[in-house]
């Protein structure tokens, strides 16, 4: 399913410690979470639009980060992407035109529940193409955190449409591009700097989107909302995310970034007055504690070893 392209040898940046790309994958999802509150914000910019713009300052983002860091060598650097850097892309334009495609046609709750999937097909993927062993207590927290996700969002499930269902299955896109790109991301290992697929995903997605966002609606504090959204809950996280990814294991990657989920009806709450559901609250509670069990088991076997 996989292959590797010869690419030229660029300096790939260190890799972080186990306990920095926890922190690194954390501040991810933290990011990402803040999607929600943030697109309550706007005036007249709706749907396709959003991720058009949102898609858009994303790749100015990254590519103004890559000018910044590499200079001379980030154009070289993006045409090195080889078979693993455009499947990357392809997999981040998917799930960036995904999501928004879902949410016209079904609810916030619908979506989340079908996104967290994502530790289970990837935990699947891992051990089929990256021979890797899945400890049972990931097994187990994968499951829990999955069973506290439908809880949250259990009453949402229950009125779902014709409509609703087309959404969900739309929305099963984001999961199986998520967990495609992480055994991408693990699978190229040091060979490449995959930091320029997210590039490359950001211009496939707002150029998909274009036609359907047109005529364009956004007023100028919609722009701005949408730049931010862009640059601090897209394009930077994801830089976040696959920097981290060179430390975690492929579970672990998707384990945490259920945090998105969890925060997300939170920073709503806070910032847009939308009460959260009691169940919202214990489910978040149940995913909350699958993944500390899951962290702490892990940091205990490392100090064993």
């Amino acid at each position: 399913m996989f292959f590797v392209d010869k690419a030229p040898e660029f300096k790939m940046p260190n890799k972080p410690s186990h306990r920095l790309a926890l922190i690194l994958m954390i501040i991810s999802a933290m990011l990402w979470s803040t999607a929600g509150v943030l697109t309550r914000q706007l005036d007249a910019a709706r749907g396709f639009e959003v991720t058009f713009w949102r898609s858009l300052f994303a790749a100015l983002y990254v590519a103004a980060a890559l000018l910044w860091q590499h200079k001379s060598q980030a154009l070289p650097r993006l045409l090195a992407q080889d078979s693993f850097g455009l499947i990357s892309g392809a997999m981040w334009a998917a799930m960036f035109c995904c999501f928004m495609i879902a949410l016209t046609l079904t609810s916030v709750a619908n979506a989340l529940i079908v996104m967290s999937i994502s530790p289970l097909l990837t935990a699947i993927f891992a051990w089929i193409f990256l021979r890797q062993h899945i400890p049972v207590r990931t097994w187990l927290a994968i499951v829990v955190a999955v069973a506290g996700i439908l809880w949250m969002f259990v009453d949402g499930f229950s009125k779902v449409d014709a409509k609703g269902l087309t959404g969900m299955i739309v929305a099963m896109g984001i999961p199986l591009a998520a967990s495609v790109n992480v055994i991408v991301l693990k699978k190229a290992g040091h060979a490449i700097d995959l930091i320029p697929a997210i590039l490359i995903g950001g211009v496939l997605s707002a150029l998909l989107m274009l036609p359907f966002a047109l005529p364009l609606q956004a007023s100028a504090h919609d722009i701005f909302i949408l730049a931010m959204l862009g640059f601090f809950q897209l394009g930077f996280p994801c830089m976040l995310m696959v920097r981290a990814a060179r430390s975690l294991s492929a579970p672990e990657i998707s384990l945490l970034a259920l945090l998105e989920v969890l925060l997300g009806p939170i920073w709503a709450w806070l910032g847009a007055g939308e009460v959260p559901a009691s169940a919202t609250l214990m489910g978040g509670a149940v995913v909350l504690t699958a993944l500390l069990f899951n962290e702490l088991a892990a940091m205990r076997n490392r100090v064993l070893i």
